[in-house]
């Protein structure tokens, strides 16, 4: 089942949105105009990366500092977990996700 998340319209270098789908925290952003959907918290702690900051494609989590390289999600650090990014969908004029 497709879930809208966003106009394309809307989708413009540095949109950052966090969303709830079915109870899953996610945050959809464009990086290098391209839109990315990952789980909205870091996997070293749990902290939402929604309040995270955004350093070209590099996405440093609040609490800790961790940092993952966007659209991909690998961490930049040894030893910590990469981020679930998920894969959107399209439907006419909408991106969203299938669930």
């Amino acid at each position: 089942m497709f879930v809208p998340l966003e106009r394309l319209i809307n989708l413009q270098e540095g949109y950052r949105k966090a969303l709830r789908v079915n109870g899953q925290a996610l945050l959809l952003m464009v990086v290098d105009n391209q839109p990315v959907l990952i789980e909205d918290r870091c996997p070293h702690r749990d902290s939402p990366l929604s309040l995270g900051t955004l350093d070209g494609d590099v996405l440093r989590c609040p609490a800790h500092g961790k940092a993952f390289r966007l659209p991909s999600g690998q961490p930049l650090q040894a030893g910590c977990p990469g981020l679930n990014v998920l894969r959107l969908a399209y439907e006419g004029d909408r991106i969203g996700i299938d669930v």
